[in-house]
């Protein structure tokens, strides 16, 4: 009986515990409890090497087919699959179809920068991230910095991910 009090009287005071990957906040006006998911540093690794995994077990046609559908197996909430060619050449793109098959070595970022070679060499490497400015659509299109983070499949291609990591303004 007193295990039964114990937990009405803490459901009622309203206790809760955050859930790992999430931000939890009050809004002061209206009470209502928003979370927002967060994509930690490992989870994005672990996605892209999933992802790899994939390309390496079932081919690279295959894999390219399921990377560039949105509603495959590599598109989770943020986070989806993209792929190139070391040439720069767009292999796969979920939510961006028209960009298969074009080079964008040379397109730049918010900032001017050249993203996709920055990536591309960092793939080069075997892997690693990049930091650059992009639109994030699921924000009214607003520049986000984004972290990408990058992984070698062999000496002809490349697959990437990325999470935004906040409203920022570019640095000019």
């Amino acid at each position: 009986m007193v295990v039964l009090v114990i937990g009405v009287v803490l459901s009622s005071a309203g206790c809760m515990q955050n859930q790992p990957g999430t931000n939890t906040s009050m809004a002061a006006s209206t009470g209502v409890i928003q979370q927002e998911n967060i994509t930690s540093n490992e989870s994005l690794v672990s996605f892209v090497e999933s992802a790899v995994a994939y390309a390496k077990t079932n081919g690279r046609e295959k894999a390219l087919a399921e990377f560039s559908s949105p509603k495959g197996s590599f598109v989770e909430g943020e986070l989806y699959i993209y792929a190139y060619d070391f040439n720069g050449t767009t292999l796969a793109h979920p939510f961006n179809p028209e960009k298969i098959g074009v080079n964008r070595l040379n397109e730049t970022d918010a900032q001017g920068e050249l993203f996709i070679k920055n990536l591309r060499d960092m793939a080069r490497n075997g892997s690693g991230y990049v930091r650059y400015y992009y639109i994030n659509p699921a924000r009214n299109r607003s520049v986000e910095l984004k972290l990408g983070y990058v992984e070698k499949i062999d000496n002809e291609w490349w697959l990437g991910s990325g999470k935004y990591t906040g409203l920022t303004e570019p640095v000019r």
